[in-house]
């Protein structure tokens, strides 16, 4: 089932591919297209996810009239399973909630026991709001302030265009922290003109206010009643807690204890009532999983708290926005992800910088910490020496430390490392909550190409909204026992990429600290270290539209087993016989020395041979054994018993290892069913619509979409129907663009296509089938068992299907392309069980249904090779689907066997 987000990416693109239309607002469309040049066709200044998250908010404001997020999973899974599904509930809680939704959402709201015991204190959040609150979840470094900016952007430009609609006029910015707050100070400094077009850039620049909140101030410089205002604070300042408000901010006012908490909360509510008087009012909340989920004690409650008074009390609460880089709480996503544009995807996509092969990790004792140091300042310099972004700033070392006590201890070793490497320690840099003013201000000034500072050591600083693209490593030595996603935050930090730049990241980490980054990227990014080591610049994705949407399914025999029971099925006398099974192996021991090896990565190296060791062999005595058979097949003990002590003799133990097969043997005797076979006919749907995503086009069209993703290398082997120019008959493309997985492929299907519009009279069409694998988008696979026994799916690449006569179906040829180099895989591997199970499903249709291998060398299917395909296509084709093999086979062997000659198989 697609996710949420999915589905919404799915319509944003439906609404960009028909250029915007259908909003009511069509200087929507203006904006929108103005964040592409269109002389040059790239990007203006926001970088794709930002575009693709401002997409998605104007089409949540505009087409869906800025919904609840409840109605928007409502109007998009309207079967109730499949909307408790979405949304993470349990069957077990569905049921509790007598599987009526309104029951459930009563429950939600207000039984707290339900809310702990199925661990849904997020979805109370989600569901239970009084305003619309969506998630906006881009990785760390894909620019969430900017897209901040470019929101409120263009919420005041169409609020200035169409003064008397309910566009946003007022914005409240949240941010957790004061370094976050600084990296918010961003917003200033946005290049708006790049965003809005120019008729547009001049009112919205001569009429934005921006404030940033100040710790001394008692109110918010607003004029109440105003509008575009940007108000920028730290959550503290303005939310409804006492405690926020500190003593200066009373002014001179000397007040008894018992009085000062009342003046505090006057202070506090002074700041609300002037953001609550700002008409249509935005609030957005920056690094939302500090409120979402991450938190969910009194912290979430005061903050909830502040915003449902703004939601009371002001004229018009439009929305929040919640933007963040970690959208899972505990590996469960969080349920109002609106877009997700993930980590992998960053690196993917050159946003973050590649640290695919750069994770190191050691494993050292802690009192060891200072080799641990050494190596990781000499590494970094032995890489990153000359490194420079292309503005000129040095590259960058950041080092975390649990203490001040850890800093001050192993700071000596990180100067004498730079000593006897060549380098000045007055390149490192400390950040604390010791630092001096010239400290931080020369942290904050590290964006400079003229900073000298290369080593930068903090505690507690320089993780969420520290924007610093010229650090290209971070190494966490002693294990940080802090909350919050501080190793995560901590580690990445590094990865912030900017053009230009084509040199990796890298990580060092102690193993202490590995553990703990590869459990906070599963339970935020729902990736793990091995994701991101692997991760680099590779993948694509595309949506697939279906454009023959009510095909003929394909009906073909399938055999259907069914258990029914025996009547009378009694038993006069039980026969068995002694098993001669084998004892099973007991203990073994191996010894292992430890040495490098050239052939493999293992440094375990066996000496000798394995030993097994000799044990007590485990009996039962005749009485025991013959109570547990009767007992579990319902006969008589007394029977089980002679029959045991005429084989065994009275006084002699049953070995243990002898009871399962003595059980086959009572079951053959004693089971009172059947199983039998018998042929059913079946539809397969070669697609099935309700499977995708449904999309409503501005013209009343419904569309049934997908998302696929794949390697960029790979995007040559992508053909639309646009890209072919000679198809009269409309073969093929029953969706668009077919995503091949070969060259091969493509060769053959455009081959065919040629062939068959040159001989249409015959052909109903032909289908690539061989991506859509998914069984809720289709049912045309073929089951079979893998190496291990377990049942796998087949779906083969291509059906060619004629038409049919008479009133009878038309004969389909179902055609697999392989390399040359897979010949072999066909007699013993899973391509041979692939094959022998679609063989044995046309051995039960050959009035229908024909298979072909081909087997190709090289990136081109010859003519040669699909002589036995152009023959079926003409008729020139005999009824025998697998005809007899007559050579290259001088001992036939069991399985399938493909010949070099005719490339068709047999089973003997």
């Amino acid at each position: 089932m697609e996710k949420f987000h999915q589905i919404i990416a799915a319509h944003v693109h439906s609404w960009r591919e028909n250029d915007y239309a259908g909003s009511g607002f069509p200087v929507i469309e203006e904006i929108l297209e103005f964040q592409m040049d269109s002389e040059i066709g790239t990007r203006r200044f926001l970088r794709t996810p930002q575009i693709h998250a401002l997409e998605t908010y104007w089409y949540l404001r505009l087409l869906e009239k800025t919904p609840h997020i409840f109605d928007l999973y409502k109007r998009f899974f309207q079967k109730k399973v499949g909307l408790t599904k979405a949304l993470g509930i349990s069957q077990a809680a569905f049921e509790s909630a007598d599987y009526e939704i309104d029951v459930l959402l009563d429950r939600l709201r207000g039984d707290d026991d339900f809310i702990k015991a199925y661990k849904f204190e997020s979805l109370r959040e989600t569901l239970t709001l009084d305003y619309p609150s969506y998630i906006l979840a881009l990785a760390m470094g894909a620019g969430k302030t900017i897209l901040i900016a470019a929101i409120i952007a263009t919420e005041f430009a169409m609020a200035m265009e169409y003064p008397d609609s309910p566009f946003v006029q007022n914005a409240l910015v949240f941010a957790p922290g004061k370094t976050i707050i600084e990296s918010l100070r961003e917003i200033s400094q946005v290049p708006y003109e790049k965003i809005l077009p120019s008729r547009m850039y001049k009112p919205f620049a001569a009429n934005l206010k921006l404030t940033f909140t100040r710790d001394g101030d008692p109110d918010i410089p607003v004029i109440r009643g105003s509008s575009f205002n940007v108000v920028v604070t730290n959550t503290e300042k303005i939310r409804i807690q006492k405690e926020t408000i500190r003593k200066r901010d009373l002014g001179q006012l000397v007040l008894p204890s018992e009085e000062l908490g009342k003046a505090r909360a006057e202070v506090a509510n002074r700041r609300l009532q002037a953001i609550a008087s700002l008409p249509n009012l935005a609030v957005f909340s920056d690094e939302a999983h500090h409120t979402y989920g991450q938190t969910m004690g009194n912290d979430l409650k005061r903050v909830r708290q502040t915003v449902d008074y703004l939601n009371e009390n002001s004229p018009n609460l439009i929305c929040v926005i919640n933007t963040t880089g970690t959208p899972y709480f505990k590996r469960q996503s969080l349920r109002d992800v609106v877009i997700w544009y993930g980590l992998s995807e960053g690196i993917h996509e050159g946003i973050l910088k590649e640290v695919a092969g750069n994770i190191y990790a050691y494993d050292f004792d802690p009192s060891k910490a200072a080799d641990f140091v050494r190596e990781v300042v000499s590494d970094f310099f032995q890489t990153y020496k000359d490194v420079r972004l292309p503005d000129g700033s040095q590259a960058k070392l950041a080092m975390y430390f649990p203490q001040n006590d850890d800093l001050d201890e192993l700071r000596p070793h990180v100067e004498n490392t730079l000593a006897s490497i060549g380098q000045s320690p007055a390149i490192i840099l400390r950040n604390t909550s010791e630092s001096t003013k010239e400290e931080v201000d020369s942290f904050n000034r590290l964006n400079d190409p003229e900073s000298p500072y290369r080593v930068i050591l903090l505690v507690n600083k320089g993780t969420e909204g520290w924007n610093c693209p010229s650090l290209f490593s971070c190494a966490l030595a002693r294990r940080l026992r802090t909350s919050n996603n501080f190793v995560l935050q901590a580690a990445s930090r590094c990865l912030r990429q900017i053009p230009g730049n084509n040199h990796p990241a890298r990580i060092y980490l102690s193993m202490d600290n590995r553990s703990v980054l590869d459990k906070q990227l599963k339970e935020t990014y729902g990736e793990t270290i091995a994701d991101l080591d692997h991760t680099g610049r590779g993948t694509r994705s595309a949506f697939l539209k279906l454009k023959k949407i009510k095909l003929p399914p394909l009906v073909v025999s399938q055999l259907v087993r069914t258990v029914i029971p025996v009547e009378d099925a009694g038993l006069d006398l039980l026969k068995l016989k002694k098993p001669k099974a084998r004892k099973p192996k007991q203990l073994t021991r191996s010894v292992f020395t430890v040495m490098d090896q050239q052939a493999t990565d293992s440094v375990l190296l066996q000496l000798g041979d394995e030993i097994e060791l000799e044990g007590v062999e485990e009996t039962v005595d005749i009485y025991t054994a013959a109570v547990r058979f009767s007992d579990f097949y319902r006969i008589d003990i007394w029977n089980v018993y002679d029959e045991l002590a005429s084989i065994y003799g009275p006084k002699e133990d049953i070995p243990l290892h002898h009871l399962d097969h003595l059980a086959v043997q009572i079951e053959e005797q004693t089971r009172s069913y059947d199983v039998q076979e018998e042929r059913v006919d079946v539809a397969l749907a070669l697609v099935k619509p309700e499977g995708f995503i449904k999309v409503t086009e501005p013209d009343g069209t419904e569309v049934y979409t997908a998302e696929i993703r794949y390697p960029k290398d790979k995007e040559a082997l992508l053909l639309s129907l646009g890209d072919i120019k000679d198809n009269e008959y409309d073969f093929g493309f029953h969706y668009t663009p077919y995503n091949f997985d070969s060259k091969p492929e493509k060769s053959f299907f455009e081959q065919f296509l040629h062939e068959l519009n040159t001989k249409p009279s015959e052909i109903e069409d032909i289908y690539f089938t061989g991506a859509i694998t998914d069984p809720n988008k289709t049912d045309f696979f073929v089951e079979y068992k893998d190496e291990k026994g377990k049942w796998r799916n087949y779906t083969p690449d291509f059906i060619i299907r004629k038409k049919g006569r008479r009133g009878k179906p038309g004969k389909c040829l179902i055609v697999e392309i392989k390399a040359e180099r897979e010949r072999n895989d066909t007699l013993d591997g899973e391509s041979g069980r692939k094959a022998m199970a679609l063989k044995r499903w046309v051995d039960l249709n050959p009035e229908l249904l024909r298979y072909e291998m081909i087997f190709t060398p090289g990136d081109a299917v010859s003519v040669n090779q699909t002589r036995n395909v152009r023959n079926f296509v003409e008729e020139k084709v005999n009824d025998q689907v697998f005809p007899q093999q007559i050579n290259d086979m001088a001992k036939p062997r069991s399985g399938f066997i493909v010949n070099k000659e005719e490339q068709y198989g047999k089973e003997e």
